[in-house]
C-alpha cells in the first residue's frame, strides 16, 4: 500500500526557508506573491494491506521520526 505523508510547520511557527522562497520569487518579478509556507513530502511504500493497520503504522513513524509534532502538522493519504 502506497502512504503519501504531508509535513508543513504550524500555523504561527516562522518558516525562513519560505520566507527565502518568497524573497527570491520577488526578485525575479513575481510580485504577487504575499506568503510562502514551505513542507515536505514523503511517499512509502508499506507491507500492509489492511488500510487500518497501514494507518495506524504511518501515524506512529510520524510522531515517532518524520514529523516534528510540536512545530508541524501532518497528514495522510493512502491508496
Amino acid at each position: 500500500m502506497k502512504a503519501k505523508v504531508h509535513i508543513t510547520l504550524k500555523t504561527g511557527v516562522l518558516d525562513p526557508q519560505g520566507k527565502a522562497v518568497q524573497h527570491a520569487l520577488g526578485s525575479l518579478g513575481f510580485d504577487g506573491v504575499r506568503d510562502v509556507r514551505q513542507g515536505k513530502f514523503i511517499e512509502l511504500d508499506i507491507a500492509e494491506p489492511d488500510k487500518a493497520k497501514a494507518r495506524e503504522v504511518v501515524e506512529q513513524m510520524c510522531r515517532q521520526l518524520l514529523a516534528n509534532t510540536v512545530i508541524e502538522n501532518y497528514s495522510i493519504e493512502l491508496e
